[in-house]
């Protein structure tokens, strides 16, 4: 039987404003991509977080982002190499410190919004974010899309590269993410979800849902009831603590 990892993004609230259902996700997925407070959440949430994934055994992962909370981190910034790279350092060592106070470890790095974005095709930006993850901690894996830049930089520089797929979001003819600002980018029907999530198994490593989709908790628990059909749904690394 084949391994999947269903991974999700949380800890995206910021002071009195909650985004999402942590909790309640935590219970489902394997894998966290925690927020480091840059393009959204706040130490406080970011701990509560790092908290509730000790306790239920779910990896910890940085989801790096550009210096952008107004506009959700979904905005493209032609930030330099230096300054990226340090933004990259800068947000991973905070969640390292949360994790670590929770009895956790950060496992992996991924990109956020228009970062993630960037860095399949942005060879500069790519190198930034690979170079921090190499200089501060080459155990660090990198989750990103299958074929980008990010990956193959990864790659090359020794770190661990995992492919994943998205199971709420529409693919375009070319197999590239249709922008979020086409109608219909973002899926939330049950049946269309779970059926790209199985669809996915084989090809990827990993099966990210959102956290801000609209009716995230029941979506994921529908996934993972649909892969526990044919794969074993577990994280691509270690375990929580």
């Amino acid at each position: 039987m084949s391994s999947i990892d269903l991974n999700c993004d949380l800890g995206e609230g910021f002071g009195r404003w909650a985004l999402g259902d942590d909790e309640g996700l935590l219970d489902v997925v394997t894998s966290a991509n925690v927020a480091c407070g840059f393009h959204a959440g706040d130490p406080a949430g970011l701990a509560r977080v790092c908290a509730g994934a000790v306790q239920r055994g779910v990896v910890i992962g940085a989801q790096v982002g550009y210096r952008d909370l107004a506009g959700f981190g979904r905005r493209f910034i032609d930030i330099g190499y230096d300054d990226l790279r340090a933004d990259v350092t800068y947000q991973i060592g905070a969640l390292q410190a949360l994790a670590r106070a929770a009895g956790g470890v950060v496992r992996y790095v991924k990109p956020h919004g228009a970062l993630y974005h960037a860095t399949n095709s942005h060879d500069r930006q790519a190198a930034a974010v690979v170079d921090a993850v190499r200089a501060l901690d080459p155990g660090l894996a990198l989750l990103g899309f299958p074929g980008s830049l990010l990956l193959e930089a990864g790659d090359e520089a020794g770190l661990r590269c995992v492919t994943e797929g998205f199971a709420d979001r529409r693919y375009g003819d070319e197999g590239l993410l249709v922008p979020r600002q086409q109608p219909g980018a973002v899926l939330t029907d049950q049946g269309q979800v779970t059926t790209q999530a199985v669809g996915l198994v084989g090809s990827v490593e990993s099966i990210c849902l959102h956290g801000d989709t609209d009716g995230a908790v029941a979506l994921a628990r529908a996934v993972r009831t649909a892969l526990e059909q044919g794969s074993r749904v577990e994280p691509f690394c270690g375990n929580g603590s």
